[in-house]
């Protein structure tokens, strides 16, 4: 069974660019088939959309009238897509699809297994995640609007809050990573990607550690090794983060599927931090993780408030 509201928020939102551009589809554009529902600012919201949306809610088991619900939730979507665009907060494609795994692991589904639920209730993958991208990237505007500021808090934030904090710093891991690629062309990643996985997945029995690793990958076809560097654990990306706290000092991640080709991680060193830079790191992911936990949070119904006020929005 799908979870609850509450819960689907839970799985794709705690978890940094999807491609969330709010096309602006010509009327002549659209399917004869289909009819014209809503107009935001230029981008049209197709009957088709709503269809979509509403088997969603359903899935959902949300009450009331679904069209009506459905309509404006996709409305109040192209808003926040074009303040996601205009800002430059989106998240990424491959934070995306690690968000839809999740989802179908902790359902007890493949993703094969998800995508053709979606599918069949006429829901579509791409709706899906597109309702993924925006659910994910839009707290990191509201906290950008009225959290810090932006990525980065200031100096005045820090003190005041190490001031709170009565001067102790938080602490937290520091990983040096490596990254260990096996190429993929776009040309041929539906011929090969299969067996470059398999290529990976053995590879990491004999990866001779993070300062061998260049001479490592020399003795493969299309290996390439990039050294990340010092990354903080909240900085670890969503696709990554729960294998690396999972993986030794030494040792590689289970390898995945990147826009790259086939990818693992290898944890060379770690640490516990506590300095300054490291601390307001801590600051600025506790913010945030406040912001995307508040599913009703002040401060996104204020700025979506004011989006839908300045917006020029015509329901059929």
């Amino acid at each position: 069974m799908f979870p609850n509201m509450t819960k689907l928020r839970s799985l794709i939102v705690g978890v940094a660019s999807l491609v969330l551009a709010a096309t602006v589809i010509p009327q002549a554009a659209i399917a004869a088939s289909e009819q014209i529902k809503a107009v935001v600012n230029g981008t049209v919201v197709t009957s088709g959309d709503v269809v979509k949306r509403v088997n969603f809610l359903k899935l959902r088991r949300t009450p009331g009238n679904l069209q009506k619900v459905a309509t404006e939730e996709l409305v109040n979507e192209v808003l926040m897509r074009s303040e996601i665009i205009r800002t430059g907060f989106s998240v990424s494609t491959d934070d995306v699809d690690a968000a839809f795994a999740r989802f179908a692991t902790n359902n007890k589904m493949s993703v094969a297994q998800l995508s053709s639920i979606m599918e069949k209730a006429g829901i579509t993958v791409a709706h899906f995640k597109s309702y993924i991208g925006v659910q994910m990237s839009w707290p990191r505007v509201v906290q950008a609007r009225y959290g810090t500021g932006g990525s980065r808090m200031t100096q005045s934030q820090f003190v005041a809050r190490l001031k709170q904090d009565n001067g102790q710093k938080p602490k937290t891991n520091e990983y040096i990573l490596q990254q260990v690629i096996f190429v993929v062309p776009e040309s041929k990643r539906n011929k090969i990607m299969g067996k470059r996985k398999s290529e990976a997945e053995a590879s990491r029995k004999s990866y001779p550690g993070c300062v061998q690793a260049k001479i490592f990958a020399a003795t493969m076809r299309d290996v390439s090794i990039r050294d990340i560097g010092r990354v903080l654990e909240p900085q670890l990306p969503d696709q990554w983060k729960d294998s690396v706290l999972k993986t030794p000092v030494g040792g590689t991640t289970p390898a995945q599927v990147t826009e790259r080709g086939v990818e693992y991680l290898s944890v060379c060193k770690k640490r516990e931090v506590s300095d300054d830079f490291a601390a307001q790191i801590m600051y600025e992911a506790r913010d945030l993780e406040k912001v995307e936990k508040d599913a009703e949070n002040p401060d996104s119904k204020k700025f979506m408030d004011e989006l839908r006020k300045n917006a020029q929005i015509e329901i059929r």
